[in-house]
């Protein structure tokens, strides 16, 4: 019976029959359970993330469950905000086989280094420190200079921008190619227009009024989240300042609530759900069959145009 249920090994064509009537008859399901027990594997994989009340964060794991259910897996969600908070997750799940593999999504301060070395595992938002680990990211070099290049096509010349903490891989990358966009089209970003924000509304508007201080002449703001677009939209508007007659904005993320905000928000849109189906696919595909191969997996941006910005007349 049990190359009948798990198809493995030869069975006459006759018995065949014979066991898929009686398992029919008899309504029999296999115990999920024993099965794992016996192979040694629980067909579960864990989704570790800073938080899971993020809309990124949360995004990203339903896609994957979702995907993971069509394989016959589970998955296991946790939050840790520290790195020891890491460690802990993974002396509980991983180190006791509770889960058969891990995806680590926007890992910070270097916390992937903490899984070993033959531990599956795949990163979602973010490079490995030595590139070690696969991974699956945004293109973010391409994405910033998407935001950019937007707002150079629209005329605007002083170009400001809000990026998020720095010492985050796909701010890094980010804010470079936002960097590099500028310089190939002769603009430069002095000090004054730079700022930096913690991903919230509240450091967004705090940020843009710092930079209606030190940059008056500003005529475009490029905020690396929606959250922090959102926060310099009333920063701005408080102001006097009008969006988009006297100051574009663009965010990022594309977040469900970026449309109906007044001016409808243009942002930078990342497929979370892409990006939380492929990882599970990889890693279950690598669990079922071989090795994960350390490979960098970049998905493209795409630009959404809607109100918030406009064509400079300064």
């Amino acid at each position: 019976m049990s190359r009948v249920i798990n198809a493995e090994g030869y069975v006459a064509p006759e018995t065949r029959e014979q066991v898929e009537r009686a398992i029919a008859s008899l309504d029999f399901r296999p115990n999920v359970n024993a099965r794992s027990m016996a192979l040694g594997r629980s067909h579960l994989i864990a989704c570790i993330a800073p938080n899971l009340t993020d809309f990124t964060f949360a995004s990203i794991i339903n896609a994957a469950e979702v995907e993971a259910r069509t394989f016959g897996y589970g998955v296991v969600s946790s939050s840790a905000e520290t790195r020891a908070d890491f460690q802990e997750l993974l002396d509980r799940l991983v180190a006791q086989r509770r889960v058969d593999g891990v995806l680590v999504i926007n890992p910070l301060d270097g916390r992937e280094a903490d899984l070993a070395a033959d531990t599956p595992a795949l990163l979602i938002g973010a490079r490995s420190l030595d590139q070690s680990r696969p991974a699956i990211t945004l293109d973010e070099d391409a994405a910033g200079r998407l935001a950019v290049q937007h707002l150079i096509a629209l005329g605007h010349r002083a170009i400001a921008m809000i990026q998020g903490p720095t010492d985050e891989d796909c701010v890094q990358v980010r804010t470079s190619g936002a960097l590099a966009q500028l310089r190939e089209a002769g603009l430069a970003l002095p000090a004054s227009r730079l700022v930096t924000g913690d991903w919230s509304a509240t450091s967004g508007y705090t940020c843009a009024r710092t930079l209606m201080q030190q940059a008056p002449e500003l005529t475009a703001v490029f905020a690396q989240n929606d959250r922090m677009a959102i926060g310099a939209l009333r920063a701005l508007r408080e102001a006097g300042r009008r969006v988009p007659e006297e100051v574009s904005i663009i965010g990022f993320d594309d977040i469900p609530l970026a449309s109906y905000f007044d001016p409808a928000l243009t942002t930078v849109q990342q497929d979370f759900a892409v990006m939380g189906r492929l990882a599970a696919r990889r890693l279950i595909g690598a669990l079922d069959h071989g090795r994960l191969e350390p490979a960098l997996e970049r998905i493209p941006a795409t630009l959404v145009v809607r109100q918030s910005t406009q064509p400079c007349f300064a």
